[in-house]
């Protein structure tokens, strides 16, 4: 969220968050958020059936005219935060509701790139039958896990071999993780940092969006 804030700010990014464990970990950005979903799952289904409907409009518009999204404050990039994601792809109890989030996660992971709809989503448990779209995730990071098979789960085959050894990451060393970027099967070792609610609470107050939905 704090490389996103800027923009937030400014008007030319919307964020839409979706918390299933009842909206306390993404809590402390609620003033960063055009959208807050963490009760419903109906709820939730039905805000992300609206960013279908906005990058069906979006791609419709540029039909003829252009093939990727220009972000404007009348027309912001669209991001879709994600708290455990399973929760609402596995875990929600009506089958309906179910795949109704499953179907337009599928399509917004599809083809929201080039309309400017993007989803950034966290998960515990990788696995196909609890993610089952998982390989529509082009950018994918991989924190520190319990068993070395994990790795390629999150990142794909091979990538332990070529030194995404996740299982191996130190306790004291928290934010350390391996990416994998769109179109490269290497690995890279980073770190990120770690923001404190306090800080995020702050963060949200200072970088308010500025202009209405």
């Amino acid at each position: 969220m704090s490389a996103l804030a800027g923009s937030v700010r400014a008007g030319l990014v919307q964020l839409w968050a979706f918390d299933p464990k009842g909206g306390m970990e993404l809590a402390a950005g609620a003033p960063l958020f055009v959208r807050f979903s963490f009760e419903d799952p109906d709820a939730m289904a039905g805000d992300l059936e609206d960013a279908v409907k906005v990058l069906r409009r979006r791609a419709a518009a540029l039909w003829g005219r252009a093939r990727q999204h220009t972000a404007t404050v009348d027309d912001p990039t669209l991001v879709i935060l994600v708290d455990e994601i399973a929760a609402l792809t596995a875990y929600v109890g009506d089958k309906k509701t179910r795949d109704r989030i499953k179907d337009a996660l599928s399509l917004i992971l599809s083809q929201g790139r080039a309309v400017g709809v993007h989803v950034v989503a966290a998960v515990q448990d990788p696995r196909k039958d609890v993610l089952p779209f998982r390989d529509l995730f082009p950018t994918r990071i991989a924190l520190r896990l319990t068993e070395p098979e994990q790795a390629d789960l999150i990142l794909g085959d091979g990538s332990r071999d070529r030194g995404a050894i996740c299982d191996l990451i130190p306790v004291a060393l928290p934010g350390v993780g391996f990416v994998r970027l769109d179109g490269s099967p290497e690995p890279h070792r980073v770190r990120f940092s770690f923001h404190t609610d306090p800080q995020l609470a702050d963060l949200a107050a200072a970088y308010a969006p500025e202009v209405a939905a």
